[in-house]
């Protein structure tokens, strides 16, 4: 109930604040989940800026759609469009203060020209929606309402964009739901903040690994380092006597922490060496905690009085650093910068991909350990199989009889999936009985084979096709001397006529055979002649 009134709050304080920006914005019909619209019924009024959703996140389906008319809406405004835009993204876990940390970007964008833009001790923080608790509040990607713009030092004006993404990891996202926003996130931006909680850990590093990649696949062409800018955000840094707040303490912090050592397991190595590889650069940023009253008080509404002095302090650093006009870092694809209008087709191109199925699902790490280790006992399992089979009718054994082929193929399948059972493997009882099932299917498969392997030993089956044909030519020759002895020519004709077929057969089915060539013409001539023998 107090994170309703502290949202009804920042509504009804939101009017103030954002119609000092001058522009304005016309209000989005894009259908939105109903709790989004709800929530922004108050703020949808002509010349109101407010978030955005341009990427909705279907639950049921576990997909995403692009708002496209949205999206056209922000990026296609006549004073926008045409300008090179800059993406400030923020992503990483759910419930780590992403959306409060981009409301304070866009007091500096508002108010970067006035001398403090940090805001009063008694200003309510609004903008992006964002409350306390443990329930994630951000769903798909939003962006706000009203696109900046911005003169650099240069004199060149560009277009500034902030982008809101999901949390990750929270309970209702699968793996592949957390990558492809977080990759789709990276692919648009040019200035990606990595938001993470205390430290840097070696699990942020692989999912950063993975999801990065997971984005590499998805573009048509991978450039040397696909990406531009990342930003390690750490919250709550609270060993500042190792390595000081701001930006010069994550600088030190963070080249050791991706430092590449001989020493290293290859697998840590090569996670740090994927991460220099996407980013073309790579910063970190050590914040305080904003206090006992900010992370407690449900009541709390963003107001500066209830935040400590030393996180307002780096604030106020960290927020120029990404957004000051001297710092605006311009989006570029394949070392090309680009305008609104072409950040619109990108984004529309990369969904299209993500909602195919060209590219690989990404699993948890349990998952794909369980795949790994489930195939890995059933080809355990058919190697067994086969080098028992071999002992049984491999090529230097001599034939066996069929009946005592499938005797053996039975006794030895039971055998291999017991020891498929036997071996410890992750994933439980259900997961695992896909690959027994698996398994079984290409003992069976392998059985075939050894069985056909065994016939071609048998020397009346290799004999069969010639000794057809050399039944089908004396029938003929004896059928077309009767017939013609007793006038019946026509009837004689066309037995020497098959006769001819059946000798040519012959001689062609013994080339094949001699040669190794044309085996497709001999293999319909055994066809015939298997069959001529079972009907006849």
């Amino acid at each position: 109930m107090a994170a309703e009134e502290s949202r009804l709050k920042q509504r009804n304080h939101k009017n103030s604040i954002f119609k000092e920006g001058g522009r304005g914005f016309k209000s989005d019909t894009t259908p939105m989940r109903q709790e989004e619209e709800d929530d922004l019924l108050e703020e949808e009024e002509v010349g109101v800026a407010r978030p955005v959703q341009i990427v909705v996140a279907d639950e049921e389906e576990h997909s995403f759609l692009l708002q496209e008319e949205a999206l056209e809406r922000l990026l296609l405004q006549e004073e926008v469009q045409d300008l090179h835009v800059v993406v400030v993204s923020v992503a990483g876990a759910f419930r780590k203060g992403k959306s409060f940390l981009l409301d304070f970007m866009l007091r500096f964008m508002y108010k970067q020209s006035s001398g403090s833009w940090v805001g009063g001790e008694e200003e309510p923080l609004t903008g992006f929606t964002w409350r306390g608790g443990c329930e994630r509040e951000t769903t798909g990607i939003l962006a706000w309402s009203e696109v900046f713009v911005v003169e650099k030092p240069d004199g060149c004006r560009v277009a500034v964009l902030l982008i809101d993404t999901q949390g990750a990891f929270d309970s209702q996202s699968t793996i592949k739901d957390c990558a492809t926003l977080f990759a789709l996130s990276t692919m648009t931006s040019s200035v990606q903040v990595y938001n993470l909680s205390q430290n840097v850990q070696e699990d942020d590093l692989q999912h950063l690994q993975l999801f990065t990649e997971y984005g590499r696949l998805a573009m048509e062409e991978v450039y040397e380092k696909p990406f531009q800018t990342l930003m390690f955000l750490i919250r709550d840094w609270s060993y500042p006597y190792e390595h000081p707040y701001g930006l010069e303490g994550g600088r030190s912090f963070l080249e050791k922490r991706l430092q590449v050592k001989q020493n290293q397991h290859e697998e840590l190595q090569n996670v740090r060496k994927h991460i220099h590889s996407c980013f073309t650069n790579i910063g970190c940023f050590l914040l305080p905690h904003p206090g006992l009253k900010v992370a407690t008080n449900p009541h709390f509404d963003g107001r500066l009085r209830d935040i400590d002095e030393d996180f307002k302090k780096e604030l106020v650093n960290l927020v120029p650093t990404l957004l000051s006009p001297e710092n605006l870092v311009e989006k570029e694809i394949g070392g090309v910068k680009i305008t609104c209008r072409d950040l619109l087709h990108y984004f529309k191109a990369y969904m299209k991909i993500y909602q195919g199925e060209e590219l690989p699902h990404p699993k948890s790490m349990l998952q794909a350990t369980a795949e790994a280790n489930n195939l890995a006992a059933v080809a355990g399992a058919k190697d067994l199989y086969n080098k028992s089979m071999e002992q049984v009718c491999g090529g230097d054994k001599p034939y066996i009889s069929p009946t005592e082929l499938e005797r053996r193929h039975v006794e030895l399948r039971q055998v291999s999936v017991r020891h498929f059972r036997s071996v410890k493997k992750m994933g439980g009882e259900e997961f695992c009985r896909r690959y027994q099932e698996q398994l079984e299917a290409e003992l069976d498969e392998a059985y075939a084979n050894f069985g056909k392997h065994n016939d071609g030993k048998n020397i009346f089956y290799a004999a069969r096709t010639p000794a057809t044909l050399f039944a089908v030519m004396f029938v003929m020759y004896v059928v077309s001397l009767v017939t013609g002895f007793v006038g019946i020519s026509s009837v004689a004709t066309l037995c020497n006529l098959v006769m001819g077929v059946a000798l040519t057969a012959l001689c062609v089915w013994a080339y094949v055979k001699y040669s190794g060539e044309f085996r497709e013409v001999g293999g319909i001539i055994d066809q015939v002649a298997e069959t001529l023998w079972e009907q006849v």
